[in-house]
């Protein structure tokens, strides 16, 4: 939603800035390379250190100072390519970590549910970004979008912030064997005595196990024995 309400008035303030529509690429393309790169140690910091909490809400808050100072400093094109690599860095950071921390909080049996839902809402997004933003540019003008936009990413913060880590585990999706399929249940009671094995569905139709495992505990040796129904 930010981002599609956001690039209603950006080309018109790049243009206000000085700087034809033809060019516009010139500032685009720089900005988004740099941000990527620039998310990277962000996503290290969260994967590998468990510190997803602090990285979301880094980057929440991020796209509020980032949306503020375009609204602020939006006349100078130096400011507004500098707030735009820092709204592209954040947006690029959520983009790349929301989809493992959706795996890591849904259950082993819903996760593509999970992640449909995510796919849904983040067109619903872009929808309500083009309406909405619309809107505030028709009554109130190019710096309403802004206000919205900043506001829209205070509140993500403000509902963010009194989240629970997730837990620092992975999706695993193992056969079970003709075993698994004869008696599900025990196999799945078997599975979930592992060490590290934090969470388990079996599926008897599939023939497979979906698990969270964690991978610092995991006992592997354990849990091919059991797939393989000794």
């Amino acid at each position: 939603m930010l981002m599609t309400a956001l690039f209603l008035v950006v080309p018109l303030d790049l243009k206000a800035a000085g700087l034809p529509a033809a060019h516009h690429w010139w500032v685009y393309l720089p900005v988004l390379f740099f941000s990527v790169l620039a998310m990277v140690p962000f996503i290290v910091m969260a994967e590998r250190h468990g510190r997803n909490k602090p990285v979301l809400l880094g980057a929440v808050a991020a796209l509020s100072v980032s949306l503020v100072g375009l609204y602020g400093f939006h006349t100078a094109l130096p400011s507004l390519v500098l707030f735009l690599f820092l709204f592209f860095t954040a947006f690029n950071l959520l983009e790349a970590s929301l989809p493992s921390l959706i795996s890591r909080i849904a259950p082993p049996g819903a996760k593509g549910t999970a992640m449909g839902i995510f796919a849904a809402a983040q067109f619903g997004g872009a929808f309500l970004g083009g309406l909405l933003g619309g809107w505030f540019h028709q009554r109130f003008g190019q710096d309403a979008v802004l206000l919205f936009c900043a506001g829209v990413a205070l509140a993500w913060f403000l509902v963010a912030l009194p989240m629970r880590p997730p837990r620092q585990v992975s999706s695993q999706v193992v056969r079970v064997g003709a075993r698994g399929v004869e008696e599900p249940e025990t196999v799945q009671r078997l599975l979930l005595e592992i060490p590290g094995v934090e969470e388990a569905v079996v599926v008897a139709e599939e023939g497979l196990a979906y698990l969270k495992v964690d991978n610092r505990r995991l006992d592997s040796a354990r849990l091919q024995a059991v797939c393989a129904g000794a």
